[in-house]
């Protein structure tokens, strides 16, 4: 799928492509989504732009991700796929080549939605293809500050329910745990990728004085919002140990009823095995009070214990 954006009266205008005649000069921003061999292909004749395979987008090392050749300025990054319950990082690639902006994915993102909206109702927001690129990267940066906003209240949500004296559903909470410290990893590292790939940004030449500032702007809230990433995933882990705590004084406690009863009844079974034993000249057998003399026995010997333990306050 293609969506071709062109500047019209200082607002982007859209317009899905479907056929290579609608692939105008005045285009400035094509943007490919899970693009068809044959879709590229009209990329290349209209403009003579060759572009990156699918396959190629996944490459790590820096020398992959940033660089520029004869077909133009080259800049692959991570943009957070967001579904429900999930997020994952998916790379985009950004080639700016004679003054037009291709990005290429292979997923549906919110950032370019939300933004190609703003493009389209905001007079004036940008008026050149790099432009284009630090826009999705700011909105990309203003959509990694809202999930991190909204996990760090879910994290306070939680929280009270870790310190909460009546919570036992351990299992859930550490499932939560988990999930939570996923997506705080994959956001941070979306900004990590975004700072190597603004600081590339900086040092390359051309830039206007207004690009610059916005540059750097950016690469502060990056700063600002990796330092709450450290916050939360420090709080995740405090939250992790404190219900491994929880966990372990619970099995703790289970531990010590069986323990307690183990030893309130030993005594009692001492004394039963005692008088279990057949030898002709045990005494007691022919003793009229012989049979309830042993009950007592036994009942004495098992509230003892209990009674030593509760005064020592064991229990």
């Amino acid at each position: 799928m293609i969506n071709s954006y062109t500047l019209r009266d200082g607002r982007l205008v859209t317009q899905p492509v479907t056929r290579k005649e609608q692939l105008t000069a005045d285009c400035l921003w094509i943007d490919l989504e899970k693009p068809a061999d044959e879709e590229l292909h009209w990329i290349c004749e209209v403009y003579g732009q060759q572009l990156p395979t699918m396959d190629t987008l996944v490459e790590i090392e820096a020398s992959s991700r940033f660089f520029q050749d004869e077909s133009g300025l080259h800049v692959r990054s991570y943009f957070l796929h967001e579904i429900p319950e999930q997020v994952s990082n998916v790379t985009v690639a950004f080639v700016l080549n004679k003054g037009r902006l291709f990005t290429l994915r292979d997923e549906t993102l919110k950032s370019f939605h939300h933004y190609g909206q703003r493009l389209e109702m905001q007079k004036g927001l940008v008026i050149d293809a790099f432009g284009i690129m630090l826009g999705l990267f700011e909105t990309k940066v203003d959509r990694l500050a809202d999930l991190l906003e909204q996990l760090h209240v879910d994290l306070e949500v939680l929280s009270a329910r870790v310190f909460h004296a009546e919570e036992l559903d351990f299992d859930e909470v550490l499932t939560i745990l988990a999930a939570s410290q996923d997506k705080n990893d994959k956001a941070r590292l979306s900004l990590m990728d975004k700072q190597r790939a603004l600081s590339y940004l900086l040092r390359s030449k051309g830039n206007s004085e207004e690009e610059l500032s916005l540059l750097h702007e950016i690469l502060r809230d990056i700063r600002s919002l990796d330092e709450h990433s450290t916050f939360l995933f420090e709080k995740v882990q405090f939250l992790m140990d404190v219900t491994i705590g929880r966990i372990n004084i619970e099995q703790n406690k289970i531990i010590k009823v069986f323990s307690i009863a183990a030893v309130v009844f030993l005594p009692p079974t001492l004394i039963a095995s005692i008088y279990g034993m057949n030898f002709h000249l045990m005494p007691e057998f022919s003793w009229s009070f012989g049979y309830p003399l042993a009950l007592l026995l036994m009942i004495a010997a098992g509230i003892a214990p209990y009674w030593y333990f509760n005064r020592k306050k064991w229990f």
